[in-house]
Formats: structure tokens, sequence, C-alpha cells
């Protein structure tokens, strides 16, 4: 059986089914969680993950073992309102999930303005498996975002612009995009700090 095949079944049979369960699990854990505006899960698209599994690293493969090591075949967002709102949404998220990865991606140089999110790899939990779909035939882990109404907006329209675009773009457009990385982060910040304030004031 190729890749392909084998992935397509997998995500029908497999995938879809724990992602349902998985956000719906979220929700349960979450309902207490303020400024919370969405919690998504998906399964990683059939070509997104060849994509990803045909990556070379010089002349070999990335990935030898793709089903096995491709981490992100389930994913899971959270788009919370405020900045300060991620630590808490991401300490609720640590009582009842194991990481083996936590990590804060932003831009290496404060001159710079880009991608902002808070990651992490965390274990399937036992609750989404069943009779049908047992441990043996799940990924392990799971990827989970954690980012503001900015962040994931950002994000969202410079992937759209940047991988989807038929041709590549100049040095004026991903000056632009960076330009608006640096408004969403200010946007954020300035959102953050007034809802602070009004706390205080209340």
């Amino acid at each position: 059986m190729t890749l392909e095949a084998e992935y397509k079944r997998l995500h029908s049979d497999v995938l879809c089914p724990l992602a349902e369960r998985l956000e719906s699990l979220l929700r349960d854990y979450l309902s207490d969680a303020q400024r919370i505006d969405r919690i998504t899960t998906r399964a990683k698209g059939i070509d997104r993950f060849l994509a990803k599994a045909l990556k070379f690293e010089g002349d070999k493969l990335k990935y030898a073992d793709p089903l096995g090591e491709i981490q992100d075949q389930i994913g899971a967002r959270i788009v919370t309102f405020y900045v300060s709102d991620i630590k808490a949404v991401a300490d609720i998220v640590l009582t009842y999930f194991r990481p083996i990865e936590e990590k804060l991606i932003i831009p290496e140089s404060e001159s710079e303005f880009g991608y902002v999110g808070k990651h992490f790899i965390l274990f399937l939990p036992l609750d989404v498996l069943d009779e049908e779909i047992t441990a043996d035939r799940a990924p392990k882990v799971f990827e989970l975002q954690i980012k503001t109404l900015f962040q994931h907006a950002w994000s969202e329209a410079n992937h759209d612009l940047g991988y989807k675009a038929d041709s590549p773009l100049s040095s004026d457009q991903k000056r632009r995009i960076a330009f608006t990385a640096a408004q969403a982060w200010g946007a954020d910040h300035i959102f953050d700090s007034l809802h602070a304030e009004t706390i205080k004031t209340a």
C-alpha cells in the first residue's frame, strides 16, 4: 500500500473521529475558562501530510517513518481574546494533558515582526480511544496551538499569501506582510493593557 493510500485510510477511519472527540474533550475541560473565542481541531489534510512527508533535508527525506514521526496529524487550536489569556488557558491545559514539548514561537530579533504562537506537543489522551480506535491505531501525540485573535488572523492570512501564492512574494510584499505583523502585535498589547486597566477600575 502506498503512503498516500495508507494515510487516506487513516485520515477517514482514525484521525477525523479522534479530532472530533478531542475537540469535545477540550471544550469540556475549558468550559469555565474566560475569553476564549474558539476551540477547533482537525485531522491534517492528505495533501499537506504528503507534502510534509516528502520533504527533503539535503539528499535525504526528512522523515524515515512519516506516519510515526509527523506529530501534527491531529492538530488543535484555541483562540483567546487577549495575550494574558494565553497563559491562563495553557495552565488549564497542562492540568489535563501531558506535554512532551512546549515552546513560544516568536521572531528571533526584537526588531522583527512575524509569526507568534504558543505551541505544545501533547500526548493524546486515552479518553478519546475506544474499542474500534485503539492505541495501536492512533497517533501517540497531537499538536496544540494557543493564539490570540490577532495572532490567529495574521497567521491565517500570512499562510494563504505566503504559501499558496502562484509566484514568490517580492521584497516589498514581504515588507508589507511584516508591517501587518507589527500592527497585530501592537493591537494585541494595547487591548491587553486596556483590559487590565478596565479590571482595575471596575
